[in-house]
């Protein structure tokens, strides 16, 4: 496909919000959009509205695309145990769930964060932990940390060798933040685990066979004064390039 430019364009999943004067948005943070660009992408944005035949006109067009975190995934996707602290977007989880699977399909390279890991899990036959604190014994903090920035170091991980990840970031262990509640449970069958928190909790993910699918459950784009965060971006943006 001729371009008039090298930067290979990554979609953005976005999702719903309000303006100010109470106005229907979609929005997707700034965080996402500045990490891409630094890394040589052309980012846009895919709203969460758009019907098969939408999305499907614009997936033909796109050379990756980055789940982005966002609300809880339904749980009638994976069976999940019902929880008061649940809020899942439907529309979200109608668009992104076949999205994922078919940038499987067609071997797209794509990146999950936060929410982007459980997508890429439950879309591939894996469950979740609906509220980690009350259903892992002796699970750490993972949710947000009240009272730190987004970029707070809240817990290490350990990174698995032999991984595309632990090629990519270069390193066995690392600190990172972490804004979930929920988690992996079961891993879909097809995954294989990159990254571990200390409470066993699965921090990483990513398909062997792609040729460029990867998520991580902290939020790299918070932390990309980190020079192994700007790595995953730009291993992620130059895969895009290379589809």
């Amino acid at each position: 496909m001729d371009r008039p430019t090298s930067r290979p364009l990554i979609g953005i999943t976005a999702s719903h919000a309000r303006t100010a004067e109470g106005l229907p948005a979609v929005r997707v943070l700034h965080a996402y959009v500045s990490a891409l660009v630094d890394a040589g992408g052309a980012p846009i944005l895919i709203p969460p509205d758009l019907p098969e035949d939408g999305w499907r006109v614009l997936f033909d067009r796109l050379d990756g695309i980055l789940f982005s975190g966002g609300a809880d995934i339904g749980l009638e996707h994976f069976d999940g145990d019902p929880h008061s602290s649940v809020e899942a977007e439907p529309a979200r989880d109608a668009l992104e769930l076949p999205l994922l699977r078919a940038a499987v399909e067609a071997d797209k390279p794509l990146l999950g964060i936060c929410r982007g890991l459980q997508v890429m899990n439950v879309a591939l036959g894996g469950t979740l932990y609906t509220h980690i604190l009350d259903q892992r014994p002796n699970a750490l903090q993972h949710d947000w940390h009240k009272g730190h920035s987004r970029d707070y170091l809240a817990h290490a991980v350990r990174v698995e060798a032999g991984t595309r990840l632990s090629e990519i970031l270069g390193k066995r262990g690392l600190e990172v933040n972490s804004l979930h509640h929920q988690g992996v449970k079961d891993l879909a069958p097809q995954v294989k685990v990159t990254a571990v928190a200390p409470d066993g909790l699965i921090e990483g993910i990513e398909l062997p066979s792609h040729r460029f699918a990867l998520a991580v459950q902290w939020h790299p784009e918070w932390m990309t004064s980190h020079a192994e965060m700007r790595r995953l971006f730009k291993a992620f943006v130059d895969a895009a390039a290379a589809s």
